[in-house]
């Protein structure tokens, strides 16, 4: 299996984008990352054996399957298949405005994106079609996302629950009943403490996606997009997270619903990495995703790995993540 599963893009969906505020389902902001596109596959141990697992990675909005290249090269190292999903019109098939490249600010706020017509459905037909290629290698498989990867997470655990050996979310979206979207999770009290960009580049409800400028000069909205995202990585490093970002993310997928079945979703073992510091997907956001995750399933509850120095792209070195996931038990 390749290390980066890019699978044929599903047919958009018709119907025009429902409007929102504009600051809405900013708290998943960030989740793109290192620059390399490509992930090794561990051949350590023969294809098929129980011994080895399968790691499905799920990036968040505005970012692609290469924010996993620094944790997937030491999965692999340490014998695992590592497949990082690039989501529809994401990493290697992404959707770049002209004006972006340009920096023709006026028409990047009115530039048309296919991205408005993705909905959650296509993101989890995409890692569903991912998981269920690992499940026929052998072995266990363990799907992990990060930020709205989380989404993505419910989803397809709720869908194919039989192929998982356990699911993983890393500072992601976990919504519940009282929270069923990202839109509801980031409009809650406690999602409202996180970060927002300084300004968007056009209308969201007008666009159908959510728009930011990555390239921006502006050193205060710099400044913001750190805190978001990385407050705790260096300078250089900040700037190899924002040669990774993608300019637009679907409003639709924001407002679906993904909130997982206690008989379904509920009985895969689970882990969240709660990441401390984290400006993006707040903190006691969070820990309210946990509380609700557990009062539906009290008997299966989420066994919590805490970063407490951490911002929503984790540690600068990727090796603490690497050793939570390496050692999961199954």
């Amino acid at each position: 299996m390749t290390a980066n599963e890019n699978l044929n893009t599903p047919a958009p969906h018709s119907g025009s984008p429902t409007r929102r505020r504009a600051l809405r389902g900013l708290a998943a902001v960030a989740g793109g990352g290192a620059l390399a596109a490509g992930l090794g596959s561990g051949t350590a141990r023969a294809a098929g054996s129980a011994a080895v697992r399968t790691y499905v990675l799920v990036h968040g909005t505005h970012s692609a399957g290469a924010f996993w290249t620094a944790i997937g090269r030491e999965l692999a190292l340490r014998g695992h298949r590592v497949v990082a999903v690039d989501q529809p019109l994401h990493g290697t098939e992404k959707f770049i405005p002209k004006a972006y490249q340009t920096q023709d600010l006026r028409a990047l706020a009115t530039e048309a994106s296919p991205v408005a017509a993705l909905s959650l459905d296509d993101f989890e037909r995409r890692v569903t079609r991912a998981v269920r290629r690992a499940a026929r290698l052998g072995g266990p498989v363990v799907l992990v996302g990060h930020s709205m990867g989380g989404l993505s997470v419910s989803r397809v655990a709720d869908a194919v629950p039989e192929l998982l050996a356990r699911i993983c979310y890393m500072a992601a979206f976990c919504p519940s009943r009282s929270m069923p979207s990202l839109d509801d999770c980031a409009s809650s009290p406690e999602g409202q403490q996180a970060v927002t960009p300084l300004r968007l580049a056009g209308d969201p409800g007008t666009l159908g996606v959510l728009r930011l400028n990555w390239r921006t000069t502006d050193r205060r909205e710099l400044a913001v997009f750190k805190e978001m995202i990385c407050a705790n990585y260096s300078d250089a490093g900040f700037l190899r997270v924002l040669d990774g970002m993608q300019t637009d993310e679907s409003m639709t997928a924001y407002g679906d619903r993904a909130v997982g079945r206690a008989g379904a979703w509920g009985r895969i073992p689970r882990t969240y990495l709660r990441f401390g510091k984290d400006r993006t997907v707040a903190t006691a956001l969070q820990d309210r995703m946990i509380t609700e995750a557990d009062a539906l399933t009290p008997h299966n509850r989420f066994t919590v790995h805490d970063f407490p120095d951490s911002g929503h792209l984790g540690p600068e070195d990727p090796a603490r993540v690497t050793d939570v996931l390496h050692s999961l038990p199954l």
